[in-house]
This record gives C-alpha cells, structure tokens and sequence, in this order.
C-alpha cells in the first residue's frame, strides 16, 4: 500500500496547483450513463475514487479511456444494472450510480457502499426520495434492488441537506414525467458543477446553489464536453500547510469564493492573506495565534472535510482553539495520529480542544481516513524529525501524488 517518508521543520515556498474536484467528478462521471452518448470530461483528477467510479461504468458497459486528465465515457451501450459487491465497497459515493441507473435502464442491483469509516452515514434519504419518485426498492441485508417503470416528479424534501441525496435525486429526476422540486437541497459548489454538466447534455435543471432545485424530465440527451470545477478541499490543505510550516505558498486553479470559509480563518490567525481572480497567496512568518471555534457545517459554512488539515495546523497556534464536528461523528479518528505527533488535544463527544505546543515530534502514524490522512501529512511536515506514514492508500483517495505536490513547495517528502 505504500509509505509517506516525511522529514519535518522545512518552510515552504512556491507555487501548487490544485487538481479537479474529487466530489465533483464522481457524481459527473455516474451522469455520463444517462445520455447514451460520448461524454468528454476535463481537468479529471486521477484518485482511487475515479478509478473506481470508472470500474463501475465498465461493468455497466461503458467504454472509457483516460487520456492524461480527460476521460472519455461512451455510454451507448450501458446495459448492465448489476453492480457487484466489491466495486461498490471501494468508495462511499457508490451510492450516486443508483439515481443515474434508474433513470437509465429502470432498474439497479447494488450493494451498500464503503468508503472512509466516519460514523454512521445511512443512504436512508436517498432511498426515500427515489422511493417518492416512484421507485420500488427492496433491502435485504447489504443488497439493494431497485426498479422503476415509471417514474414521475414531484416536490422532494429533504430532512437534511445531503450532497449525495441531492445529487441521485437531480440524476432520477432528469427521467421522471413533469417536474420535480428539491427542497433543502444541498448548495454546494459540487451541486452547481453537476448542474452546468446536466444542462449541456440538454436536461431543465436550475436552482442549484440555493435550497430549491427544479427539474423538468427529457429523456433525450446528447453527448457533452465538460470541465471539472478545482477541488477546493485540496486548496485548503495546501493553505494549512503553508500556514503551519511558514513561507511563502500560491495556491493555483481554485474559485475563491468556494474556499471563502478556510482563508477568512487563516487571515484571522495571523497570515498575510491575498486572494487574486483564481489564486490565493498564504505567507506566515510569525506565530499564529488560536481561534475561538470552528463548527463545520453545511455550505456555505466551514466544511467537514476541511476540519482535519486546520486541526493540523492549530497544533502549533498559540493559545486554544475548539472545534465541533457537527456532519461526522467519527470525524475525530486522525486525533490519536495527531497527538503521536506531539499535538495536546482533548475530546468530549463532537468537541475537541486543541492546546496549541511549541512543537510537533516525528514518528510513525497511520491515515485512519482521507481528509485525516491529509492532517497527518501537513503536521509532519511541520514536526521536527522523520515520520512515516502508512495506510496511504486512504489519502491517495482524493489526493493526486500529494507528496509531489507538498515537494514542489520544498517540503522533505517522498513515497516508498
């Protein structure tokens, strides 16, 4: 599975660019069943996930060929409704195909999906929206069959703003008869981007961004060409890192508004902040100080998945800083990697107290998750020493090479 070699204590300096969006991505390529057409997909990052997701629309039988970060999906002849069992524990966001197969074939066999361990994540609100859409799906045990002759909208509302709930429900709906409405619909950047890739494919999709989103069924959609929004979690790594090691760090190809959350809070501790029309520069030289509390929420709030990097770098601030975890209630598990580290943090339930310590010691940790393997990468880079970091495979995840990525900064890092 491979080894992170880290030899902390380098400032960093110079400029990263940030790959396409690893949540945007995989609702899109589960998208490209719909339209019985060739989909052309840019700035595709390569990740486990997209590996993944490209694995299941073969086994669809999709043709799909990857030309360095274009992919190519021809879904003309998507027949197959059947996803195996191990395809669908490589990644949480499985779950997406069952909104695109149904409103393709009318019918999907799949299997619960895995992904990171974050606590208890049920699908319950995908399946009651697909079920109000007029779906008939049966559960036994992890297996989950669904079918759907006929489906028609209507107005959906979700109990919670769900990202991936929101994305099955638009994929069915783009073949249901009349128009469907999702209330409490989740505002993501992702959302949009998965909108813009609906609406060139033909399909009457608006409102994504805000809480209500309004679909009108075709089935008739063409082929697309389409570019992927940057990945604005792996912008708020680069800029933890920067922020916790010291320097002088541009961070390329992002939207600045979608990252608005993570730069305000970086301004707030101490670094010199400047946000230009698709880039931000991070420059810290001093000590930073802690900050009151961050609660993750969902967008426009502070995002769940960029909680693990920040907590990184508030290992090292001055004074004490609270988070509270509101999405995940395993979002914790990188603590224990952490505090290997030398970090002081304590928890009690979804709070967790971060006193901030004048350094940070190299050992050996594993990645429990993605977005906590991220924080143990950025921490060793700053602790002084070597760690070693195993279990990668979770970080290689949503991450493209992070450690070629963190070395064109000047950080000390390699993979064995």
């Amino acid at each position: 599975m491979g080894t992170l070699i880290v030899n902390g204590g380098r400032m960093l300096d110079g400029k990263v660019s940030v790959h396409g969006s690893k949540n945007s991505v995989l609702p899109i390529l589960a998208a490209t069943i719909l339209n019985s057409g060739i989909n052309e997909i840019h700035n595709c990052p390569r990740l486990r996930d997209v590996d993944a997701a490209i694995e299941i629309l073969r086994c669809i039988g999709c043709k799909v060929t990857f030309e360095g970060n274009t992919v190519i999906v021809d879904s003309t002849d998507a027949k197959n409704y059947e996803i195996p069992d191990e395809l669908m524990r490589e990644m949480r966001s499985s779950v997406i195909f069952m909104g695109a197969m149904l409103a393709r074939l009318g019918r999907v066999s799949l299997f619960t999906p895995g992904g990171c361990e974050l606590g208890a994540r049920p699908i319950d609100l995908h399946i009651s929206a697909l079920k109000s859409l007029g779906a008939h799906i049966r559960e036994n045990g992890g297996a989950i069959s669904c079918e759907a002759r006929r489906m028609r909208g209507r107005d959906i509302v979700l109990s919670f703003p769900s990202v991936g709930a929101t994305e099955n429900t638009m994929l069915a709906a783009t073949a249901c008869e009349g128009r469907t409405r999702i209330f409490n619909a989740a505002r993501e950047p992702e959302i949009e981007d998965l909108q813009n890739f609906l609406v060139k494919m033909g399909a009457e999709v608006s409102g994504a961004g805000s809480s209500t989103i309004v679909i009108n069924g075709r089935k008739k959609l063409g082929s697309v060409s389409h570019c992927v929004i940057p990945d604005r979690i792996c912008a708020a790594t680069f800029m933890c890192a920067a922020a916790l090691c010291g320097g002088h760090v541009r961070v390329e190809n992002i939207v600045p508004e979608h990252i608005s959350t993570v730069t305000s809070v970086l301004d707030a501790v101490g670094c010199d902040v400047a946000v230009g029309r698709d880039f931000v520069d991070i420059i810290r030289t001093g000590r930073l100080s802690s900050f009151r509390c961050i609660r993750t929420m969902p967008y426009p709030g502070f995002p769940t998945d960029a909680q693990p990097p920040l907590m990184a770098l508030a290992t090292k601030c001055v004074g004490t800083s609270m988070f509270v975890e509101t999405i995940f209630d395993g979002r914790y598990r990188h603590i224990g990697g952490l505090c290997r580290l030398g970090a002081d943090i304590k928890t009690e339930g979804r709070v967790a107290l971060v006193y901030g310590v004048p350094k940070l010691c190299g050992c050996s940790v594993e990645a429990t998750d993605l977005r906590g393997g991220a924080a143990l990468v950025v921490a060793a880079m700053a602790a002084e020493g070597r760690s070693e970091i195993g279990e990668i495979h979770h970080i290689d995840r949503g991450y493209e090479r992070i450690e070629e990525s963190m070395s064109c900064l000047g950080a000390d890092i390699k993979r064995s």
